[in-house]
């Protein structure tokens, strides 16, 4: 044990300037990810106005990116352990600018949302690469953890750019142009990362497993569609069929890896509490976060009636609370437990939901202000220290599989987070809404689909019947905070608890 203790110690050595500088470029694309689910939450009203599609279409708009690249990223990022995890993000990075492109000039819905699946797939490349990258080039835990830190803080960074560049994009130029800030940001990656960026790879990888790749895919889609089909639709026959089949397929896929010699992802890391705790906690965290921006970008544009601009500054002290916080907690950390430092954070993002399910819907944006700062202060600190014990306890050359895994909760959480809290404020809206007479069967449906829709038809109708309508469809709109927030308190919670059970023998 003594031996084993004082290895780090030997075998670690410190990254130099090149390091740090490679840490700079591999934040390119975590600030990409994250401008790009902020921009697309703010762009939404936009894009409902100039598409027309329907809520079903307006959430598949949203979840068909982090649906595909959920159920990519465990394969994505067992190719990069196998092929080069530079080479990886390279390829990535390519793609999804060049897709950028065609999604800022989508002429429909269904285009759109087809790029924005295409763009999942190139997606799977860059955040497995991006982590496991860091992995191999910081090997001293103090300096990972700091590294880990300033990563994580990298999505709060994009998401606090994300409103404000996109605000002024959106009041300017159409929709689209919030889809080519890929090209400025993956630009400079392309040419820098060869440069400063060491490749890294499995030196033992096994062979390409295909069988493992399509199981991989089988469990995650028709999981993901099941829930999305439950949430809008109720109970089906076909909801519950996908979800059926996708756990059959994850428990094939289980089975497959434990018996392989040479697994594409090695399920023995979950039986460490230290790793499926951490990802676990990922994953309620993010729910929790993507389902509030779902409401609040919503909320503060078409119910408050502020402009794009005017919602990302709402939202900018919340943003800047999750970087400070995620960086604040570094030295904690070294300290205390990452149990209860976890816990301790999320019982801060659980008291920012309770102020919200204590308004009774009465919203206004200066208590959205403050709930966000208490969210992003409780998320920032506990993404954070989880991120840092995935890839700690993972070993260093299955790097890219275990980032997969950390990325797949993630987005999993994005499309979780979506499909319930955003399917129950939808199906509360259509619950509530009231039609006035003298509308269109068309203006009439429109209206019942989104706030979007309704906003939209309200615009060509008499002020006495728009004004009529808006009321109408802004109080169904905020009819489900209450309960999306009682959802909210109660995903924070339980991923605070599970810290305290999980990780109550992980020391700092």
């Amino acid at each position: 044990m003594t031996t084993t203790a004082s290895l780090p110690a030997v075998t670690s050595p410190r990254a130099g300037a090149r390091g740090w500088a490679a840490l700079a470029v591999l934040m390119l694309p975590t600030l990409l990810v994250s401008v790009d689910n902020t921009v697309l939450s703010f762009a939404l009203p936009s894009i409902s106005e100039a598409l027309a599609p329907s809520a079903t279409g307006m959430l598949w708009i949203v979840d068909v990116y982090p649906l595909v690249l959920a159920g990519l990223l465990v394969a994505m990022g067992s190719l990069g352990d196998r092929i080069g995890r530079r080479r990886l993000l390279l390829i990535g990075a390519t793609g999804f600018a060049a897709v950028s492109v065609a999604a800022a000039f989508a002429p429909t819905a269904e285009l759109l949302i087809g790029a924005r699946a295409v763009l999942g797939f190139f997606g799977a490349m860059l955040m497995p690469s991006t982590l496991s990258l860091l992995r191999s080039t910081f090997l001293d835990r103090d300096q990972r953890r700091l590294a880990v830190a300033i990563w994580a803080s990298g999505f709060a960074a994009g998401s606090a750019l994300g409103p404000i560049v996109g605000g002024v994009l959106l009041e300017h130029f159409p929709w689209g142009s919030v889809f080519l800030l890929a090209v400025p940001v993956l630009v400079p990656l392309l040419v820098l990362a060869p440069l400063l960026v060491a490749e890294s790879r499995d030196p033992h990888p096994g062979p390409v497993d295909p069988i493992s790749i399509l199981l991989s895919l089988v469990t995650m889609a028709p999981i993901v569609y099941g829930i999305k089909s439950l949430a809008v639709d109720g109970v089906s026959a076909l909801a519950v069929v996908a979800i059926v089949v996708g756990v059959v397929a994850g428990v094939l896929f289980v089975r497959r890896q434990l018996r392989r010699p040479v697994p594409m992802l090695d399920v023995r890391l979950f039986r460490v509490p230290a790793f499926s705790g951490a990802v676990i906690i990922n994953l309620l965290s993010v729910v929790s976060l993507v389902g509030f921006l779902f409401f609040v970008s919503q909320h503060l544009q078409l119910v408050i009636g502020l402009t794009p601009l005017q919602s990302g500054l709402v939202l900018l002290p919340g943003l800047v609370t999750m970087i400070v916080a995620g960086l604040v907690v570094v030295p904690i950390a070294r300290r205390v437990r990452p149990g209860i430092v976890i816990a301790s954070g999320l019982t801060l993002s659980a008291l920012g939901y309770l102020l919200i399910a204590l308004t009774g819907g009465a919203v206004s944006w200066g208590l959205l202000l403050a709930a966000f700062v208490l969210l992003g202060a409780g998320i920032g600190a506990a993404e954070t220290v989880s991120n840092e014990l995935v890839l700690a306890t993972a070993p260093a050359a299955k790097a890219g599989a275990a980032s997969a895994v950390s990325e797949t909760a993630y987005e999993l959480g994005a499309v979780l987070g979506t499909a319930t809290l955003g399917t129950i404020i939808t199906a509360s809206y259509r619950a509530s809404i009231v039609v006035p007479e003298g509308l269109t069967a068309a203006q009439a449906h429109a209206a019942r689909e989104t706030l979007g829709g309704a906003t939209t038809v309200a615009g060509s109708l008499p002020p006495n019947l728009a004004d009529e309508l808006l009321a109408s469809a802004r109080a169904a709109f905020d009819s489900g905070v209450g309960v999306t927030a009682a959802i909210g308190i109660a995903l924070v919670g339980a991923a605070g608890v599970l810290a305290l059970v999980a990780l109550r023998r992980i020391r700092a």
